[in-house]
């Protein structure tokens, strides 16, 4: 299951784009809309929506389990991987891997401001993909937090990409590379 980030929805460029290289991979994808986007068309989430978005992770896996057998992973773009992070570190087990593009490790230009608190109660396997001129983190602020994660946990870095992640010269390969990198880090020797 993949969300979107504080901006966008499920039907954002990045995650239409993942989904269709997931399918072309045999790998079932559902795209989903936080309640907070679902409550209104444009403009970010509110502080008060945050139990609801992460909630909504637990619904879309409860729905990807009733209707497919194997293995189950959930993530998001920015803000709606963090939700998902944080869903899943109060239901360890649940998923089987996480895989987040442009987790926003902090504010932009307050590195101070870790958004990791939850991180020593994740359970499941993590891909971050992350671009190397992203606001949100740098590529060391990201390999330094993710340490404080339990389980097994890779970061990927997206070279010359900001916090959406798609640039002029990666935009027709990134999706691929995403997926090829989910297949390494979950399914290969399975």
């Amino acid at each position: 299951m993949l969300t979107h980030g504080a901006s966008g929805n499920c039907r954002g460029p990045l995650l239409v784009a993942l989904a269709e290289s997931f399918a072309a991979a045999g790998v079932d994808a559902l795209r989903y809309d936080l309640p907070f986007r679902q409550a209104r068309a444009s403009g970010p989430p509110s502080p008060a929506w945050a139990a609801r978005d992460q909630l909504s992770a637990g619904r879309a896996v409860a729905l990807m389990k009733g209707t497919h057998s194997g293995r189950v992973f959930a993530g998001g773009h920015s803000y709606g991987g963090r939700q998902t992070t944080m869903w899943a570190a109060t239901k360890p087990g649940t998923v089987d891997g996480l895989l987040l593009t442009s987790y926003p490790l902090h504010p932009p230009g307050r590195p101070a401001q870790l958004r990791t608190g939850h991180f020593p109660e994740l359970r499941a396997p993590a891909l971050f993909v992350s671009g190397t001129n992203d606001a949100f983190a740098s590529i060391e602020e990201l390999e330094a937090a993710v340490k404080l994660i339990p389980a097994r946990v890779e970061v990927v870095s997206v070279a010359g990409a900001g916090h959406g992640l798609v640039t002029k010269a990666n935009k027709d390969a990134l999706p691929a590379m995403i997926v090829e990198c989910f297949q390494a880090f979950f399914l290969v020797g399975l």
